[in-house]
């Protein structure tokens, strides 16, 4: 009766686990398809008494979500900006992992670090790893999705970057402390921040003020983002061999990846806006600092 008892309980935690993972490829596969995005963002603390808040930030896009690989266990989405129905902007991109090896974790500045995962740490849990617009990398986190009381969300923190927002308007900081959560609702899904942002003194971390971020993606429908469509059908391939050609400078043989910022005074991105084909080895190596 005993061991009938126990192969009952493993049957019901087999089954259970298998649930979760249902629920948590339907909540990411979600997060797909035509929405407008609301930006909002507040500074809200900081231990600075002389510490000027800057003004609150708000901005409204028309954005594309397109799955562009999805294997169970490995899925990437593209998001594409429609701009006043009028031109397309390729925007960034979040890849999902479940149960991640390793990962490219920001340090500061440009430069990222190899960090190994034990499997016990990352069982049943997801990495989201988010790429610039360049599909250069920007920052990676592990988590937990979370499926109880009618909900559907995964958090975890990350160090991050300066937001794109900021990054070219701000000095007085030099790295992000990030608590996400990506929630999805009935009408959409949200993206909501708790953030630090972190002066970088030597070994002294000085957290200068604290911010609240919440990105709203509100489904609507998908002929809206028509531009979006086409513009990934025609450059898409494109794009696979930029990853790629990434991808080989982020492998387990690399522990460490240095980026210059520009090269001749223009970032990546510029460099592929024409969609260079046969120059995408050497645009990428030429923004990789290598040891001599």
């Amino acid at each position: 009766m005993r061991h009938f008892i126990l192969s009952a309980c493993a049957l019901f935690s087999a089954l259970s686990i298998t649930a979760q993972s249902t629920q948590d490829l339907q909540s990411i596969r979600s997060m797909c398809g035509c929405y407008k995005v609301d930006f909002e963002f507040a500074e809200t603390f900081s231990p600075d008494t002389n510490y000027v808040f800057q003004d609150n930030y708000s901005a409204s896009a028309l954005e594309w979500v397109q799955m562009i690989e999805d294997n169970g266990s490995t899925m990437r989405m593209q998001h594409i900006l429609v701009i006043q129905d009028m031109y397309t902007v390729k925007h960034w991109r979040q890849d999902w992992i479940y149960q991640p090896k390793e990962s490219f974790d920001y340090v500061e500045g440009r430069t990222w670090k190899l960090t190994s995962h034990d499997s016990m740490t990352v069982a049943g849990r997801w990495e989201q790893r988010v790429f610039q617009v360049d599909d250069s990398p920007r920052y990676a986190s592990v988590g937990t999705w979370i499926h109880a009381d009618g909900r559907h969300f995964w958090e975890a923190n990350a160090r991050t970057p300066l937001p794109r927002r900021e990054y070219t308007k701000r000095s007085d900081y030099d790295v992000m402390d990030r608590r996400n959560r990506h929630e999805i609702h009935d009408a959409g899904w949200t993206h909501e921040q708790d953030n630090l942002k972190v002066q970088l003194d030597g070994e002294n971390e000085i957290i200068i003020a604290e911010e609240k971020g919440r990105n709203t993606y509100t489904r609507v429908d998908d002929e809206r983002c028509q531009m979006a469509v086409e513009y990934w059908t025609e450059n898409k391939d494109f794009w696979s061999d930029v990853r790629d050609e990434w991808g080989k400078h982020m492998q387990a043989d690399n522990d460490l990846l240095q980026l210059r910022g520009k090269v001749e005074g223009k970032p990546p991105y510029v460099y592929f806006m024409d969609h260079p084909t046969d120059e995408i080895s050497s645009i990428i190596e030429s923004f990789i600092i290598t040891e001599e």
